[in-house]
């Protein structure tokens, strides 16, 4: 009995096994087969898109980091003969336009003065010696055309441009006749040009005033410069600028050779009298500050004149000789005070004055032409702007020097801009011949050039690119 229950267990023990051993069988079959016929759904589908194989990775003991440096190395593509631009759709075009895209993600933002900068040293490398020379130069449109009176622009003024394509031009009172005039013509003018162009008039307010004074043109009249320092206001100063600077902008002027930075404190003095704010250098330091913050807020581009003071001489540099008796240390106390003041308030252009001042430079040479002068101006009042001459057909120039040799000298003593040369193709055949045999470097003219141009680029004259 007992040996045949003892038989019975034991195939009844061999059966679980086999039976044991068939399911697994199957379990292992039924598992090769999913693995090779299951899909992974995307996360479209909103199912978890993760591979069978990961889960087989995890069900054998592999951590999170593990599994992750796994999956990598099964996407990781193996390298390929082929060119880049067959890879995976990628055109030539596409990775080139990446690659750039990154390098200028990476290229570090510049200021507006450094775009201003490099876009100016982008024209001055265009420009051949001869254009670079014309642009320190501002005449009047007879200069330019040989016109005998100019009060429109056509095809003279543009073939003019073409032929001597200097930097501005200075208009007077015969040139200004209605508003609609005024506009077309510089208009058109600007229109000619192939770089933007100072437009420039003389509008002090008082009696010096090229449109104030034509009754037809509708610009407010201002009185003396005198009267309005008499009343110590220096609102007034800065009104005459801010206005003067509004009313002829909208003709197109963008250049106004005022205001006058001159302390009168010489009566026999009879250039500038009532065209100065006043005798009193601090007071007039003042109304000067004030006049050049009016004409910065209108936008007009201002200068200050006549350097280094033209209130204390007995005679007119217009008519011939002009100096100045006094030292350094007296300029500073008295004619640099005002100058000082408006180079601070941000005036754009200072003039030079025909004046000797021979117990400064140690000679008769005029302070347009003076390199002393100059350096004192740049070094000591710390003016960065762009200096300009007084009108070179003045009898304190050309009394005594030819355009070329004029043009010559005030370039070697660091002027920028040339105002009305007695004669054009002379002053700049001088300057070229002067650059041809050494006597002027072209770096020398290209260090002014580029100042001209970063000024015109500054104040909307040439159009920016940024």
């Amino acid at each position: 009995m007992m040996g045949e229950n003892g038989r019975r267990n034991r195939f009844r023990k061999l059966g679980l096994v086999l039976w044991s051993l068939a399911m697994l069988a199957i379990g292992v079959a039924l598992g090769v087969w999913l693995t090779a016929n299951t899909t992974p759904l995307s996360a479209e589908d909103g199912t978890d898109s993760t591979p069978s194989s990961s889960i087989l990775q995890e069900s054998e003991g592999l951590d999170a980091e593990d599994s992750s440096e796994a999956d990598a190395s099964q996407l990781t593509e193996e390298p390929s003969d082929e060119p880049e631009a067959d890879r995976e759709g990628e055109s030539p075009s596409d990775s080139s336009a990446a690659a750039e895209s990154s390098a200028e993600s990476e290229e570090p933002e510049i200021t507006r003065e450094e775009a201003i900068a490099a876009q100016a040293q982008e024209i001055l490398d265009s420009m051949t010696l001869a254009e670079q020379i014309y642009q320190m130069f501002i005449v009047t449109p007879e200069t330019l055309t040989g016109v005998s009176t100019v009060t429109q622009a056509g095809a003279t003024t543009k073939a003019a441009l073409q032929t001597h394509p200097v930097g501005g031009l200075v208009y007077f009172a015969a040139n200004i006749i209605t508003p609609e005039q005024c506009t077309t013509m510089i208009s058109n003018t600007q229109s000619y040009s192939k770089l933007g162009l100072f437009i420039a008039v003389d509008e002090e307010g008082g009696r010096v005033a090229r449109i104030g004074k034509n009754s037809a043109m509708g610009t407010t009249s201002f009185p003396s410069m005198s009267d309005i320092g008499s009343t110590g206001d220096v609102s007034k100063a800065y009104e005459v600028g801010s206005t003067i600077g509004t009313e002829i902008a909208q003709f197109g002027f963008n250049l106004d050779f005022a205001p006058v930075a001159d302390v009168n404190s010489n009566p026999n003095n009879t250039v500038i009298g009532d065209r100065s704010f006043g005798s009193d250098p601090e007071a007039v330091a003042e109304m000067v500050a004030s006049a050049v913050q009016g004409f910065r807020d209108s936008g007009m581009l201002c200068t200050l004149k006549h350097f280094p003071g033209h209130g204390d001489t007995a005679t007119d540099s217009h008519y011939g000789y002009t100096e100045v008796q006094k030292t350094l240390q007296e300029l500073r106390s008295v004619e640099f005070l005002p100058f000082q003041a408006g180079i601070d308030a941000g005036a754009d252009f200072v003039m030079m004055g025909h004046i000797s001042v021979p117990e400064v430079t140690g000679d008769d040479t005029p302070a347009s032409l003076s390199a002393t002068m100059i350096e004192i101006l740049r070094d000591e009042l710390n003016f960065q702007g762009l200096i300009i001459t007084d009108s070179m057909v003045m009898n304190a120039i050309t009394d005594r020097y030819s355009a070329g040799e004029a043009a010559v000298l005030a370039v070697q003593a660091g002027v920028d801009v040339i105002l009305e040369p007695s004669s054009l193709t002379g002053a700049v055949q001088g300057i070229l011949s002067a650059v041809e045999d050494g006597t002027i470097s072209e770096e020398r003219i290209q260090e002014s050039v580029l100042k001209i141009l970063e000024v015109k680029i500054r104040n909307g004259i040439i159009a920016s690119e940024f």
